[in-house]
């Protein structure tokens, strides 16, 4: 398929007031929950940059709504437009079946097709350039610094082992928007037989061979609170990000182990209680297990 125009397939909410944006991708109601807690933690931090929300035909208008009081700029997306036998491939119960997830339980309002509809940052070439950040994500600091970074930028994919440092984690990204790297993306996602087991991270990974890498701080997985906790220092994050199990779900199993980061979350998205992160405890010192 040929995109015609930078709008195609894309519905905004208003124009955009910035060269800079941080975009997020919200697929259902549970999303747009972490969304509004994003957003919120991008606000604290001062930034100059716009707050994008890609959202896909799955959510309620009325869970979106919330989101407005941050200042963020809405756009409808719809999913890509891609095979029929790629779509087939890609469903939920194929992906989990080919490529479980072996070492962290995800929820059930998860869907693998969802996840390619972030590559659509490409086509918002009213940007100069974009950060993208998952929903389940909060920062921590000011991270506009990021926007000074070449595409394709991403931080590694550590929360078991220092060996995971030559995989890419997709939750948080650095693109400079352009409609021919979109066309050239869709031709080589959509190849014969094509099967990305993690979606958008696999084909990123892919697309993006020689990926620059972010400090791991840029990009903190949850995971590394109680299996690397010597890499964790709250003053040097900048974005925390809650793989695998999120921080709204009711007793999930992880939930005891990562209580402290489970607390934070929940005040950011209430905006009570909010602590200085500066002073908060690092897990090796408050006796987490590794």
């Amino acid at each position: 398929m040929i995109v015609k125009t930078a709008s195609e397939g894309l519905r905004p909410s208003s124009p955009p007031r910035a060269r800079h944006a941080f975009v997020t991708l919200v697929t259902n109601g549970d999303y747009a929950l972490g969304a509004r807690a994003l957003a919120r933690s991008l606000r604290l931090t001062d930034t100059m940059a716009e707050i994008v929300v890609l959202h896909t035909g799955g959510v309620d208008i009325s869970a979106l709504e919330p989101l407005t009081d941050f200042g963020c700029r809405l756009i409808e997306t719809e999913l890509l437009p891609l095979s029929d036998d790629f779509n087939a491939r890609h469903a939920r119960r194929n992906v989990h079946e080919k490529a479980p997830f072996a070492k962290g339980r995800k929820p059930a309002f998860h869907s693998p097709l969802d996840n390619f509809c972030k590559l659509r940052l490409w086509q918002l070439t009213e940007y100069d350039r974009c950060v993208f950040i998952d929903a389940d994500a909060l920062v921590l600091h000011n991270i506009d610094k990021l926007f000074r970074y070449p595409e394709f930028s991403a931080a590694p994919n550590v929360y078991e082992s220092l060996a995971d440092f030559h995989r890419l984690n997709s939750g948080v990204f650095v693109a400079e928007p352009s409609l021919s790297t979109f066309e050239r993306m869709l031709v080589a996602l959509d190849a014969p037989e094509a099967f990305w087991p993690r979606t958008d991270q696999t084909f990123l990974q892919q697309f993006f061979p020689d990926w620059h890498g972010l400090p791991v701080t840029m990009n903190m997985l949850q995971y590394v609170w109680f299996n690397l906790p010597a890499l964790w220092d709250w003053r040097s994050i900048g974005v925390l990000h809650y793989q695998y199990e999120k921080p709204w779900e009711q007793g999930h199993p992880r939930a005891h182990i990562l209580h402290p980061l489970i607390e934070l979350w929940h005040a950011y998205f209430t905006g009570e209680n909010i602590p200085d992160i500066a002073t908060l405890e690092n897990p090796a010192r408050a006796g987490t297990p590794s």
